[in-house]
C-alpha cells in the first residue's frame, strides 16, 4: 500500500531499491535513521501487545524516551510516512478530529501495524534474541533423556505397544535432547567468548570463573556417568530391534490427520524426520569406530576449557602485580610513538627499541677484563653513567675485527661422538629388546605377561595409556599406535571380572584383566610380511 504522504520529503533518506516487493518491511535496517525506525516498531509492537490498534504520531512522541524522539512531531510524522510506504505501517486517514473544511483537507492519518510489519518485527526478535543468548549446560536434560529412554524401553517390551504412548514420548525425548544440543552449543561459543575477555570486565571475570568451574566441573561428572547411561540405554533398545517399530508408530500416529489420499505419503515423510532424530540422538551419545560422539567432544571442549580460564586469571594476576607482559609493553610503545613530538624523535624511539641498526661484536680482552675485575661496576649502573667500552677504529669501519697472535686449536670431540653413539646404539638395542618383549604374537591375557623389565614395563605403560585413551563409553575393544609408529596394540575387554597383576623390579602393577595383543610394526616392515601371530599353547582352552 502507498500511503498518502508517500511524495513527502521523508523519503529522501531511503536507499535506492530498499522498497522490495517481498522484504520492503526490512529496508528501515540499511537506511540512514535506522535507529529512529527500530524505536518507532518497538512503540506500536508494545501497542499491539495492549491491544492498541491505531496510534496517532503525538501517540508515538510521547512514547518514545528523550533520547529516541527526534527534534519535533514533524520529523516523527515523515519517518512514520517511511514506514507505511515501505509496508510496515498502514497510514488511515485521520477523520476523528475533523471539525472545519480546513481540517479535511489537511494530511492527518492515524497509523496501524501491518501484518508484514509484525512479522518482521518478530523475526528481528528472533534473530537479537538467539545472537544474545549464553546458553547452559543442562544436566537435568540428562536425567529427562534417561528417563524417557528408560519409558520407551518399558513401551517396547509390551506385546502390543500404545502408539499415543509412544508418540507423546519421543516428541518429550527430542524436545529435551534438542534443547540440550542447542543451549550446550550456545553455552561454549559465550564461554570461548568469556575467556577471550571480549567485553568483560577484569573484576567481574575475576569474580565469575569459580563459580564458572565449579559449574563446568559438575556437568561434566554428569555428563560422564549419565552419558554413558544414555548410549548403554540406545544401545539395548536397537539391540532389541525396537528402534525400528517404535518410530513407526509414531510416523503412523502423526499421519492420522492427513487429507484423504496422503496419509501413505505422510506416514512415510515422518518416519523420515524420526529418523534423522533418532540418528541425531544416537551420534550425539554413541561413539563409533573412527568417530567420536558429540557428548566426548562436548566433555574434552569443557575440559580444556578449565585451563584456558585458569591461564587467563594467571595472566589478570601477571598485569595486576606489574609483571613483565609482552602486550602491555607494546601498548605503552604505541602512545610512546603517538607521544613523540616529530618524525625524528619516532626514528630515533624506533632505533632504540628494535635495534635496527647495523651489528658490531665486541671482542672483550685480557686487559678489559683485569680492569673490570679491579674496579667492577654494578649492574644497576646506568649505561650513560658507566665508563665508555673502546673498540678499534676498524671494528667501527668495517665490522669485523681480527685478533692477533696464533688462533686457538681446533678442539678434538672425536671421544665425545663415540660415546653419545655407544649411548644411542644401547638405548636403540634395550627399545629393540623391550618391543620384542612385550610383543605377544597374537591374542593374551595382561595377566599372562608376566615379568617385565623397567624398560619393557615403561614401554608398557606407554602402549597402554594410548590404548586407553581412545576408549569411549560403550567400547569393548580398541586398536592404536604408539607416538613413533613402532607399536600396535589391541585392547579387548573382559566382562568375568578377572584381575591382571604384572611384576616389575619395582613393583606390582594391578588392574583389570584384558585381552591384549601387542605388535611390533619394525618387525613387520623389516620382513616385509605378516608376523606369526599363532597363539601359544592355551591349558586353559582360552582360544578355543
Amino acid at each position: 500500500m502507498t500511503s498518502p504522504a508517500a511524495g513527502s520529503e521523508g523519503h529522501a533518506d531511503r536507499a535506492d531499491g530498499a522498497a522490495c516487493a517481498d522484504y520492503g518491511p526490512f529496508a528501515h535496517l540499511t537506511v540512514p535513521n535506522t535507529a529512529l525506525y527500530r524505536s518507532v516498531m518497538r512503540v506500536f509492537t508494545e501497542a499491539k501487545e495492549r491491544f492498541a490498534v491505531h496510534l496517532r504520531p503525538e501517540d508515538v512522541y510521547a512514547a518514545l524516551t528523550a533520547h529516541e524522539r527526534p527534534s519535533d512531531v514533524d520529523a516523527l510524522t515523515k519517518a512514520l510516512d517511511s514506514l507505511a510506504d515501505w509496508g510496515n505501517l498502514r497510514a488511515d486517514p485521520d477523520t476523528a478530529r475533523v471539525t472545519t473544511p480546513e481540517d479535511f483537507y489537511r494530511k492527518r492519518f492515524i497509523y496501524q501495524l501491518t501484518q508484514a510489519g509484525e512479522a518482521a518485527e518478530a523475526a528481528l526478535g528472533t534473530y537479537e534474541a538467539t545472537l544474545g543468548r549464553r546458553g547452559e549446560l543442562q544436566a537435568v536434560a540428562l536425567h529427562d533423556i534417561v528417563g524417557q529412554l528408560h519409558a520407551l524401553l518399558v513401551i517396547a517390551a509390551q506385546d502390543e505397544p500404545d502408539p499415543a504412548k509412544t508418540h507423546l514420548t519421543l516428541v518429550a525425548l527430542t524436545e529435551r535432547f534438542t534443547a540440550l544440543a542447542d543451549n550446550a552449543r550456545a553455552f561454549m561459543g559465550s564461554l570461548q567468548r568469556t575467556i577471550d575477555l571480549h567485553g568483560v570486565e577484569v573484576d567481574a571475570f575475576l569474580a565469575y570463573k569459580d563459580r564458572l568451574i565449579q559449574y563446568l566441573e559438575r556437568f561434566i561428572q554428569d555428563l560422564i556417568t549419565l552419558g554413558g547411561r544414555i548410549a548403554s540405554l540406545i544401545g539395548t533398545l536397537t539391540e532389541q530391534g525396537c528402534v525400528e517399530l517404535l518410530l513407526r508408530l509414531a510416523a503412523g500416529r502423526e499421519a492420522v490427520d492427513a487429507a484423504p489420499g496422503e496419509a501413505e505419503a505422510a506416514e512415510g515423510e515422518a518416519y523420515r524426520r524420526w529418523r534423522v532424530r533418532w540418528r541425531g540422538l544416537a551420534d550425539w551419545f554413541v561413539s563409533e569406530e573412527g568417530r567420536e560422539s558429540q557428548a566426548g567432544l562436548l566433555r574434552r571442549r569443557a575440559l580444556g576449557s578449565i585451563p584456558q580460564l585458569l591461564s587467563v586469571v594467571r595472566q589478570l594476576n601477571d598485569r595486576r602485580a606489574g609483571r613483565t607482559d609482552r602486550s602491555a609493553d607494546f601498548r605503552e610503545l604505541a602512545r610512546w610513538f603517538a607521544e613523540a613530538p616529530d618524525d625524528e624523535a619516532r626514528h630515533r624511539l624506533w632505533r632504540v627499541a628494535f635495534g635496527l641498526h647495523p651489528a658490531r661484536h665486541l671482542t672483550v680482552d685480557g686487559d678489559t677484563l683485569a680492569a673490570r675485575a679491579a674496579d667492577p661496576v654494578p649492574a644497576t649502573t646506568r649505561w650513560r653513567e658507566a665508563e665508555p667500552v673502546r673498540i678499534s677504529p676498524q671494528l667501527r669501519r668495517t665490522g669485523s675485527y681480527e685478533r692477533r697472535g696464533k688462533p686457538r686449536r681446533v678442539a678434538d670431540r672425536t671421544e665425545a661422538r663415540r660415546q653419545l653413539a655407544e649411548l644411542a646404539a644401547r638405548q636403540a638395542r634395550q627399545t629393540a629388546e623391550a618391543r620384542a618383549a612385550l610383543a605377544t604374537g597374537g591374542e593374551t591375557r595382561l595377566s599372562w605377561l608376566g615379568e617385565l623389565d623397567p624398560t619393557a614395563f615403561a614401554l608398557f605403560l606407554r602402549l597402554l595409556g594410548d590404548a586407553l585413551s581412545t576408549w569411549r563409553p560403550g567400547m569393548t575393544r580398541t586398536v592404536t599406535t604408539s607416538g613413533d609408529g613402532s607399536m600396535e596394540i589391541r585392547l579387548i575387554a573382559l566382562d568375568d571380572g578377572s584381575r591382571a597383576e604384572i611384576r616389575t623390579p619395582v613393583g606390582v602393577f594391578r588392574g583389570p584383566d584384558h585381552l591384549v595383543e601387542i605388535v611390533d610394526l619394525t618387525e613387520v616392515r623389516r620382513d616385509d610380511g605378516p608376523v606369526d601371530r599363532t597363539p601359544p599353547d592355551d591349558p586353559e582352552g582360552f582360544h578355543g
